[in-house]
């Protein structure tokens, strides 16, 4: 049996990344390695074990292509209208609350927001397949 234990994303700016993540999401750094050429920071916190990777590569400037194939990482939290009021209230510009109801009834209530980077993170409310 496998155990997803962390996601990888890279980043220009490691202390506002580290910030945005921490003030979003409550991700706080296990670890961080420091390298010659690059740089990992190791995300989590108490509700999972399941880490984020940010890799600072030094020296770079230019933001990265995040291409045609990246998707989103997910969070689910206990109160997504609480976290979406506090999230606008800090400026961090999430996009709309949606109630996702394909059949009639909502299965996900949930909204996008960017990091520093520009990855998508998806957050939903907690419940259902969503915990």
């Amino acid at each position: 049996m496998a155990k997803l234990i962390h996601s990888m994303i890279r980043v220009l700016d490691e202390d506002r990344s580290v910030a945005f993540y921490r003030d979003c999401f409550g991700l706080r750094v296990a670890e961080r390695l420091d390298f010659e050429n690059f740089t990992l920071i190791y995300l989590s916190n108490d509700e999972t074990g399941t880490e984020l990777e940010l890799t600072v590569n030094k020296g770079r400037t230019q933001p990265y292509d995040l291409g045609d194939g990246y998707g989103h990482v997910a969070f689910s939290v206990d109160d997504v209208d609480a976290l979406h009021a506090r999230l606008t209230e800090a400026g961090h510009a999430p996009r709309k609350l949606v109630d996702f109801a394909p059949g009639g009834e909502v299965i996900a209530r949930f909204f996008f927001i960017q990091d520093p980077d520009g990855y998508e993170i998806e957050v939903l409310q907690r419940g259902g397949r969503y915990l």
